[in-house]
């Protein structure tokens, strides 16, 4: 036939744009071994829809591509450049690239000495590159390239509008480029190369990186307006930046499995296969999702990397019996902190009140050390005669970012926790808010979560050091497993227990209703006293 149209195929007197699959393309496309697309009844229709219809087939083989990539752990074709804005210069080189490529795919395939260039469609494409181009001539014959860079999110541009006009104007000298290279294969020649000095550029890809810290403070920016993520932000950060140096360079679009894969391999020579797993590979993957969800880049290349840990063999329960219970906060009542004179190596009484008060609070709570941490006293409250700490992120961080009140245990008040926290004051409770100056003279006052953690971690490290603490313990979360082993025993309803400890619900059914203070009272005084024998127990008064 005639000025036959690339992959053109007649069916039942219907005209056709055919894409054959490959057969090793054919699994991952259900076993269908062709991609067909109507482009009408008569020849005009035909030449008409072609384009869009080309374009559609081609986006469609290329998602073929990707799963088989992505099944074979093979490098991922990088098509971020369809979540990016490009300039019409951009997107000229990026439709002469694609053009040519699609010409050596079309010389692989034996039907392609029926395929001749369109006379018509050459001279449509001069008129479009002079201006002279209607909008119909426009929709005819670079329709399909126009609509694919704006469901890319490429171009914003309407069709029929100017700026639609300046884009078709720059990508139809591109199409012309292309049909000009086409005719020299045809002679043999393949050397040519392109006069628009847009398309001269020696560039692989001409879209502006996508930086890898833009996306982490993006990503962080959002949870912030939630009062979320804050902690999770400094604890990152330092992992990305490692990435980032290790693959010299910040381009989220260019991150591969491959490269993934390397940075693990890297890490695994120096950290624990956990810290690998739960907070490099965490970051990571949880920053390029959003991007990914978000448009910024194509896929996810982290997404399915994995990490073999092999837990360690439980050889008792995580929590501490009584008797340990009993002796720790012993050991704990007993503390007196080392005596010095010099100011320099003396403990603050805001540690020592942290070392006195961290592990019994621990006991009676099951709450996370580090929200323990960053009390401050206006964080203890009163209401309808009940006293109760509010766990809020107001203080530093609270991991389900939502504040929550904890009932006081009859033997706290006992034991004068109430009258310690009124002497302290408004502010935190177990470290001093001060001030510094940086390099710029400028001052800045303490960082809740970066003090938080350091008296959380402190206070560790010295229950480490009792006589009492078993060894394999991990020291202030051992109560949160004692004080969820305590519900199970006394039949307190899991519910109330997750709402004391600040665990998420099971199911949807439990985000219904609330669990009132009543309620986390009722079960707070369920739990036994710790008897501790003729100790101390003023001297936090």
């Amino acid at each position: 036939m005639a000025n036959r149209l690339p992959y053109e195929k007649t069916i039942g007197g219907a005209i056709y744009v055919r894409l054959v699959i490959p057969p090793a393309l054919q699994p991952f496309a259900n076993n269908q071994k062709n991609i067909y697309r109507p482009i009408g009844a008569t020849r005009q229709e035909a030449k008409r829809n072609h384009a869009r219809a080309l374009a559609s087939a081609q986006d469609e083989m290329d998602a073929i591509k990707r799963r088989k990539a992505e099944a074979e752990g093979a490098q991922i074709m990088r098509v971020s450049r369809r979540y990016a804005e490009m300039t019409p210069d951009q997107m000229a080189r990026e439709h002469y690239c694609s053009r040519l490529a699609f010409d050596d795919e079309l010389r692989n395939d034996p039907r392609y000495a029926a395929s001749p260039i369109d006379d018509e469609l050459v001279e449509i494409v001069r008129d479009i590159k002079a201006g002279r181009g209607t909008d119909a001539e426009i929709a005819q014959a670079l329709g399909g390239a126009l609509a694919r860079f704006r469901a890319r999110g490429n171009t914003d541009a309407e069709p029929q509008t100017a700026k639609w006009r300046e884009i078709a104007r720059t990508v139809a000298f591109a199409e012309y480029e292309a049909l000009s290279r086409v005719a020299e294969r045809d002679e043999g020649d393949f050397s040519g190369k392109p006069e628009m000095p847009a398309l001269l550029v020696d560039e692989s890809d001409p879209v502006p990186a996508v930086p890898l810290m833009k996306l982490f403070d993006s990503y962080f920016l959002e949870l912030a307006a939630s009062g979320r993520g804050a902690e999770a932000k400094r604890r990152w950060k330092p992992v990305m930046e490692h990435l980032i140096k290790f693959l010299q360079h910040d381009d989220a679009r260019r991150v591969t499995r491959a490269d993934v894969l390397r940075w693990k391999d890297d890490l695994l020579t120096r950290l624990a296969p956990k810290t690998v797993r739960d907070s490099n590979l965490a970051a990571l993957k949880a920053v390029l999702q959003w991007a990914k969800d978000n448009d910024r880049i194509a896929d996810n290349p982290a997404a399915d990397v994995k990490v073999r840990v092999t837990e360690k063999p439980q050889e008792r329960e995580k929590g501490f019996t009584d008797a340990e219970a009993v002796a720790i906060l012993t050991a704990v009542d007993a503390y007196q902190p080392k005596h010095s004179d010099n100011p320099q190596t003396r403990e603050g009484a805001e540690l020592t009140a942290a070392k006195r008060w961290m592990p019994w609070l621990s006991a009676f709570t099951g709450a996370r050390p580090a929200e323990l941490a960053q009390l401050r006293g206006q964080d203890v409250q009163e209401r309808d005669g009940i006293s109760f700490l509010r766990l809020t992120p107001a203080a530093g961080s609270v991991k389900s970012g939502q504040y929550r009140d904890v009932p006081l245990h009859p033997q706290l008040i006992e034991r004068g926790f109430l009258e310690f926290a009124k002497a302290a004051g408004e502010g935190p409770l177990f470290f001093k808010i001060r001030t510094k100056k940086d390099a710029s003279g400028a001052r800045s006052i303490t960082n809740p979560f970066t003090a938080s953690k350091t008296v959380s971690g402190r206070v560790s490290e010295w229950l480490r050091t009792l006589p009492a603490m078993p060894s394999e313990m991990e020291p202030q979360y051992a109560w949160r497993h004692r004080f969820k082993t305590l519900g199970d025993d006394l039949d307190i309803k899991a519910r109330v227990v997750d709402a004391i400890q600040g665990h998420a619900p099971r199911t949807a059914g439990e985000t219904y209703g609330d669990v009132s203070l009543k309620a986390r009272k009722a079960a707070i005084d369920r739990i036994p006293r710790i008897e501790i024998g003729n100790a101390s127990q003023d001297n936090e008064k």
